[in-house]
């Protein structure tokens, strides 16, 4: 039997044995690490045995493939735990994720994290036993009998859903057995060091129409100073969580009579917004963009004609049943259809292209429940939207100059080395997904890889992230808790100009189709601000903080001299305000210091009388006195010049 290895080395061994065994013949310590195995592409157990010549592969947990599966092994362990001490209770589904796991619960009483303690010591005594974990296959009749003996109702609903002619398997430590494909661990006792981390609500499959169950979420390693490390990270990242920070210093805040995912941007929180959107326009207006502004409700027509109505209905809100009503209105999930109607007004010439369209634009997607948290997944937002109609041979330069505003604009607000880029493609093998021919895709995808690798833009690609209408270059960061989100994008559409029926006269004087880029330039404004919040922990710089400048006044005396000063400022054109409270000038500063205002100024009885403010900055300290002119002119250098400090 000969084993190919990663390499491309060839391992020769005599006879059937576990793929533990057989890491064994490349190295022991190898073996001893060893979490999980490829045969082939497809990941096993250690204990699997290999009888054939195939490709081999080891997973330690130095891998994605060992880190997941220990985990997932490790929410195996904690439904076990959870099982044995609430036995009435039904069990969801428990997958691994980034940084560690979780496991769903539908409980018949509550629990709190208080109970964490309870769980953790049976999860400490499930590990130290060593159970054996083995993997059961079974015939589609002896799973329903077994789930039927399990009284697991969760697993009846997730064993309809695995295909007729696909192996169902189930594996078993101790007397716990779960319906799972695997891979896990070999024994219980691999785990080493976890920890649980929260409780949360979660509808069970994300569907805020089923039933709210219980996720536990928790992570685990290999080595305790690893993870104690982790959890340490972790209580660094939830105090710059933009949901805590924003929150405490007046950014946003939501009220449950409004709704979720539905924030209530308070006055510090949409003047910064006000300003990025001012920015932003103006530098879209010098490259070219033509604002346009659309109703936020629109006949559901638009959307039949695009597409969405078929493959997006389901995060849009209406009003209306198709069944019943002659008139649907929705809630713009998007502007490309409205967009698009302006652009129809008037026959186009190859000479009138490109015609770029740009629009700060309100818009509403039906986010899950689930999915919601702060800024970052809302329901109501503001997008910095656009879409660009043009000749098939401006394409490349068109998307070029989307890429270079966004590198642009990710550079001035000083998060341009928290991205990335991944091209997104389609699903060959979920074609009903997308719009346009196999033909189609493969064309626009290579157009869309030749202008990347021109731009030599290094991406990630993603297949079947693309959207339904054409492939598309995500702009990915992450938030402090390292959960990856699409920011913003930049794709090519070769469907809708035909479902529209858009159409330029070319050079010939013939009708043709344009091609069209979907593009946001600086993304949603509110996740933007919620990202902004998190890199400069409430403190942004000059330029872009909601209050620059707080004027303090010393004594009584000088309360109108302060005032003046704020107004003197205010005239400049800086956002400034007078703290003239009878307060000690101590807790003042601390106020201003803690609400994160870049400059300080003090106006004592010596201040006024020689006419100048005795400078404070939130990071460099006391900077000394200044002319009130000298001040303004340095404050408005450090504006005008976007500088981060």
């Amino acid at each position: 039997m000969e084993l190919t290895l990663k390499d491309g080395s060839k391992l020769s061994l005599d006879g059937a044995m576990s793929a533990y065994e057989a890491a064994k013949h490349i190295s022991e310590g190898l073996a001893r690490a060893a979490l999980v195995c490829s045969v082939d592409g497809k990941l096993v157990s250690m204990d699997t045995v290999i009888d054939r010549d195939c490709n081999f592969e080891v997973f330690t947990f130095d891998s994605e493939e060992g880190k997941r599966v220990y985990r997932h092994t490790c929410a195996h362990i904690l439904a076990q735990a959870v099982k044995n001490i609430y036995p009435t209770v039904q069990l969801a589904i428990g997958p691994a994720v980034d940084n560690g796991f979780y496991y769903d619960f539908d409980f018949k009483t509550p629990i709190t994290q208080a109970d964490f303690d309870k769980i953790e010591t049976e999860m400490k005594s499930i590990i130290k036993a060593n159970l054996p974990i083995t993997r059961m296959v079974l015939s589609r009749a002896e799973a329903e009998a077994l789930i039927q003996k399990m009284k697991q109702t969760y697993k009846v609903e997730l064993l309809a859903d695995i295909p007729e002619g696909e192996e169902i398997s189930f594996y078993k430590q101790g007397d716990f057995i779960d319906l799972c494909s695997g891979p896990h661990l070999t024994s219980t006792g691999r785990i080493k060091a976890f920890k649980l981390t929260s409780l949360t609500g979660a509808y069970w499959r994300g569907n805020e129409k089923n039933k709210m169950l219980t996720r536990i979420y928790g992570t685990c390693f290999e080595k305790k100073a690893d993870m104690e490390e982790y959890l340490a990270r972790l209580e660094e990242a939830k105090l710059r969580d933009h949901n805590k920070i924003g929150r405490d210093l007046g950014f946003f805040m939501t009220d449950e009579n409004i709704g979720q995912g539905l924030p209530l941007i308070m006055p510090k929180g949409a003047r910064v917004i006000q300003i990025m959107q001012r920015f932003v326009e103006d530098e879209e207006q010098r490259r070219g963009y033509l604002l346009t502004k659309t109703p936020i409700m629109t006949k559901n027509n638009l959307f039949i004609t695009s597409g969405h109505w078929d493959h997006y209905k389901d995060k849009m809100f209406y009003i209306g049943d198709e069944d019943v009503d002659d008139e649907i209105l929705c809630l713009r999930p998007m502007t490309c259809p409205l967009q698009f109607t302006i652009y129809k007004n008037g026959l186009k010439s190859y000479r009138d292209l490109p015609v770029r369209y740009a629009e700060t634009a309100i818009e509403f997607r039906k986010e899950a429940s689930g999915e919601m948290h702060g800024l970052t997944r809302i329901r109501q937002f503001t997008l910095a939207d656009g879409h660009i109609v043009c000749t098939p041979d401006q394409l490349e330069k068109e998307f070029a100059g989307c890429v270079d505003l966004i590198k642009y604009l990710t550079g001035v607000f000083g998060i341009d080395k928290d991205i990335w880029y991944r091209f997104s493609r389609w699903d060959p093998k979920n074609a009903d997904k997308y719009v346009g021919s196999a033909e189609d895709w493969d064309k626009v995808e290579t157009t869309m890889k030749g202008i990347l690798d021109d731009l030599g833009i290094k991406y990630e690609e993603a297949w079947g992230e693309a959207a339904f209408y054409g492939p598309k270059l995500d702009v990915q960061g992450r938030n402090v808790h390292g959960k990856e989100d699409t920011l913003f994008t930049v794709q090519i559409d070769f469907s809708l100009a035909t479902r529209f029926d858009m159409i330029y006269i070319d050079e010939n004087g013939e009708k043709a189709r344009p091609l069209i880029i979907h593009r946001s330039s600086i993304g949603c404004y509110e996740r933007t601000l919620g990202m902004l919040i998190e890199k400069y922990n409430g403190a942004f710089p000059m330029w872009l903080a909601p209050e620059q400048v707080r004027v303090l006044s010393l004594t009584d005396r000088t309360l109108e001299n302060a005032i003046q000063v704020a107004d003197q400022l205010k005239m400049a054109g800086l956002r400034a305000e007078a703290d003239v409270r009878s307060e000690k000038l101590g807790k003042k500063i601390r106020e201003a210091q803690i609400e994160k205002v870049p400059y300080i100024l003090v106006i004592g009885d010596k201040e006024a009388e020689q006419g100048v403010v005795a400078v404070r900055h939130r990071s460099e300290g006391d900077l000394g006195t200044m002319k009130l002119d000298e001040f303004i002119a340095k404050a408005l250098l450090e504006v005008a010049t976007k500088e981060i400090k």
